[in-house]
Parts: C-alpha cells; structure tokens; sequence
C-alpha cells in the first residue's frame, strides 16, 4: 500500500517532508515526562531525530532526567542511522516498566551529539508534552515517535505500514 500523505496546515509540518537518511536537530520546546505521580524528565534542551514517514523522536539531555528511576537491561539494538543504544526499565514507587527508555551508547558520527540524552516510549509513560500539549504516541513498539497537533502523517508504525 502506498501512503497518500496528509496536506499540512499553516504551523504544521508533515512527516513526508523529513528527510531520508534521518538528521537531527535542536529543538527549545518545553517537553516533560510524567511516571508515576513524579515529573521524570523536563527539558528545554532537547534533539529531535526527523525521519521521512515517522513522527519526531526526543531525547532529552541526561542532567534533565531523575536517572536514579533507569536502570540499564540487557536489550541493545542497533539502527542503521543512530548506531548502537542501550535500553532502560524505569522504576517509581510500585510501578515498573521494561524497556521503556533507550540512549544511544555508539552513536554514528552524524548522530555523536545525542550520546549523553535519552529517549522515552510516550506509549509507556503516564504522560509526555511538548509545549504543555499531552503527546500521542507512534503506533507500535517499535519506533518511539510523539505526535502532537502540529505533525501530520500517515505515520509508520500503524497498521499496513510495513514496507513504507
């Protein structure tokens, strides 16, 4: 199936329009990470991964994290643009996620700048926002993109989108 992708509207930008192989970019919004009751992670320092078909991903700079909630799994995987990361569970009080944040360990020289930040599943937190606008996140477990109002798709991840 191909994609029919969707016309963005003034202030929007559609994921078609990003580029492939996938860059990486500064961004000041506001992003925060709520898990269990506590704000685990707040920034205005964060890098998005822009990547054709796939909504951003954030990563949010290591002293904007209360690392002391990660703890380092076994799971490492390799991308054929960011190279290899690492994966976390997070623990807060009595609740406890696998696999729910992942840092670029061996990051490829055009992604170097991102080896000291973090990633999180928006699926697997109570709640991630970009400018105070609650995100909804890519479909699948796979990709760990965030959707907010002013990114237009289709996105990969949903159902059919396997070859894009």
């Amino acid at each position: 199936m191909k994609p029919n992708p969707i016309t963005p509207q003034p202030g929007q930008e559609s994921v078609w329009d990003y580029p492939r192989p996938a860059i990486l970019e500064d961004t000041n919004k506001h992003l925060k990470i709520i898990f269990n009751g506590i704000v685990l992670a707040q920034t205005h320092q964060a890098k998005r991964v822009l990547e054709t078909s796939h909504p951003p991903g954030y990563y949010i700079p290591a002293e904007d994290i209360k690392l002391e909630y990660l703890i380092a799994t076994p799971k490492k995987t390799w991308c054929e643009w960011k190279g290899w990361c690492q994966y976390y569970d997070i623990s807060v009080g009595d609740k406890y996620v696998h696999n729910a944040a992942w840092q670029y360990i061996q990051p490829s020289p055009n992604f170097s700048s991102i080896q000291e930040y973090y990633s999180f599943y928006a699926s697997l937190m109570d709640g991630c926002y970009v400018n105070d606008e609650l995100v909804k996140a890519q479909t699948g477990d796979f990709y760990g993109g965030w959707i907010t109002t002013d990114i237009v798709g289709p996105f990969k991840g949903e159902p059919g989108t396997w070859g894009w």
